[in-house]
């Protein structure tokens, strides 16, 4: 992929995320756009920074059961369950199509065990296109009677540094919110070799059918996403910024270009848009355009001016 300017104007967009180098900051949130074919119709794919795709483990899951979506004041729950059909399929299928999409290909790597991971990026490593993996450690641990990895700053270590052994490419390690400090995360993450941070994954929450006094969702408690998680986003990557010396990839409610420089000013190297793209489809695209605009407006010439640099 060539690194370059886009042809709006003389704005240098490009940024990197440790060894993993950008045209621009944008890419999209796991989970909200598959693998990019199903928006191929609506938005230039190119012009993202990176894809990034839904979770990939390694042998099919089928997710959850129905009762998965719950609209809320300014967001969604969902409660999918990370279906998908497995690293062989997403090789196969989708890998080759990505590959021609002359952007960055980031896969989120999922599993419910050390070994669920371990097979799914051995069998990614052995095929050719993927720039960086995203991994998922908020998925429940069987090998921890359920507790997500994420939560833990010991096993954040030990998950970190034996994926960290499996290969040389861009490490992201995504970060839940629903810990008691997240710096410890990050730092426990840092220490064990991960290149570059993702935060954050879904707030836990619920939704309530009050005429049928049941919950909506059928596994009660889902994942709480787009602009009412926001300020939580930007506080924790602030403080995950201040805590470490690796990129960070921000995301959480962003629906603006300036979002994404909020989100670069509290420290993100790079922004995912997730639930922006169920709103609107093309959302990337409007995004980035209002990111150029930004940046003419405050006289910019680099965006990467823009990392940590809110003034406190």
């Amino acid at each position: 992929m060539v690194a370059h300017r886009d042809a709006q104007n003389d704005v240098d967009m490009r940024v990197s995320l440790a060894s993993l180098s950008m045209k621009n900051p944008l890419t999209v949130a796991s989970g909200t756009f598959a693998s990019g074919r199903e928006y191929a119709d609506f938005i230039d794919i190119s012009r993202l920074g990176a894809i990034t795709t839904k979770g990939v483990s390694a042998c099919a899951w089928e997710g959850n059961d129905q009762g998965r979506l719950a609209e809320t004041p300014s967001g969604i729950l969902n409660s999918i369950g990370l279906q998908n059909k497995g690293a062989k399929h997403f090789i196969e299928n989708d890998l080759a199509w990505l590959k021609q999409q002359q952007t960055r290909v980031i896969v989120n790597v999922c599993g419910h065990s050390y070994d669920e991971y371990f097979q799914a990026l051995d069998a990614l490593e052995q095929a050719s296109g993927i720039d960086a993996y995203e991994i998922n450690i908020s998925c429940p641990n069987v090998d921890a009677g359920g507790m997500a990895l994420g939560t833990q700053p010991n096993a954040v270590e030990r998950i970190v540094s034996l994926l960290r052994e499996r290969t040389c490419k861009t490490l992201i390690i995504k970060l839940t919110p629903n810990v008691t400090d997240i710096a410890e995360i990050a730092r426990a993450a840092e220490s064990a070799g991960a290149d570059a941070l993702s935060l954050i994954n879904t707030l836990l929450g619920m939704a309530i059918d009050a005429h049928r006094r049941r919950p909506i969702l059928s596994r009660v408690v889902g994942g709480l996403s787009g602009p009412a998680i926001k300020p939580v986003a930007l506080r924790c990557v602030w403080q995950v910024h201040k805590a470490v010396n690796i990129p960070i990839l921000g995301m959480g409610g962003v629906a603006s270009g300036t979002d994404v420089a909020e989100f670069m000013l509290a420290g993100a190297s790079a922004v995912a848009i997730g639930t922006e793209n169920f709103v609107d489809p093309c959302a990337t695209m409007r995004i980035l355009d209002e990111l150029y605009t930004y940046a003419r407006e405050q006289h910019i010439t680099h965006i990467s001016e823009l990392i940590g640099g809110l003034e406190c």
